[in-house]
């Protein structure tokens, strides 16, 4: 882990997907904008860039994207640049449509769909930031292991080798869940094509050539894809408040 080590200050966060498996949730909101114990899921993504240091925010947006753009417009910091997709450009060519407002540093991608709460070790994505070795990664995948979590379809995409590199079980029989939170270098898109591809797609390149490396979350993470992941997480939740103030 470098002691000297840069801190991004730019976070691209993906929001444009329908959501379909959270309806009727979604019959009304972009998935990202469906509260979880009050709070807008996109607000706990936001909430956790800015509290790691990152002041300008990319978000790409296609369903019921007028009122997600409302929504992050109403807020005052960080600053945003939103990106319409008038057709779904998917997870890699989302990202790679608003790839201009990046700039040339490693930056934070995270979903829309999806938060963390940190763990004892502190501020997950500084963690991240600390571990990130330009000379040695492309890509940095923040991972959760499967005895935490806390939905029904867990999966194990990952093992880890004693280095960190990260090896994808294509039988999801993997020690590990990729949480979505990941860091990255712009040449991750170096030679992709144009149009709708798989950020997968880059993930899977990076572990080809040896530049796919891993980091396990020691805090909570929440996914919610389906209405029962949203019911028992917000459960969660509020026990947890309940609980602190108890």
């Amino acid at each position: 882990m470098n002691d000297d080590f840069y801190m991004p200050d730019r976070a691209f966060i993906l929001a444009a997907g329908r959501g379909n498996r959270l309806r009727p949730h979604t019959d009304s909101l972009p998935k990202p904008m469906v509260p979880v114990a009050g709070k807008a899921i996109i607000d706990y993504v936001i909430d956790g860039v800015t509290a790691a240091g990152v002041t300008d925010v990319t978000v790409n947006l296609h369903y019921m994207a007028d009122k997600l753009e409302t929504h992050l417009r109403s807020k005052n910091t960080p600053r945003f640049t939103l990106f319409h997709e008038e057709m779904l450009l998917d997870t890699g060519g989302g990202l790679k449509n608003g790839l201009s407002s990046m700039g040339d540093k490693p930056f934070y991608v995270l979903s829309g769909d999806s938060f963390w709460a940190d763990g004892p070790a502190g501020n997950t994505l500084r963690r991240m930031a600390a571990a990130w070795d330009p000379d040695k990664m492309d890509l940095l995948l923040m991972l959760q292991p499967l005895s935490r979590l806390h939905t029904d379809h867990a999966v194990g995409d990952y093992d880890m080798t004693a280095d960190g590199r990260l090896v994808r079980s294509k039988t999801q029989q993997g020690a590990y869940m990729w949480t979505s939170i990941r860091m990255c270098g712009p040449q991750l898109f170096d030679d992709t094509p144009e149009g709708p591809f798989s950020f997968l797609t880059l993930m899977d390149r990076a572990q080809d050539r040896g530049r796919l490396y891993g980091l396990v979350h020691d805090g909570e993470w929440y996914h919610i894809t389906t209405p029962d992941d949203l019911k028992q997480i917000d459960a969660l939740l509020a026990a947890s408040a309940a609980s602190a103030y108890a």
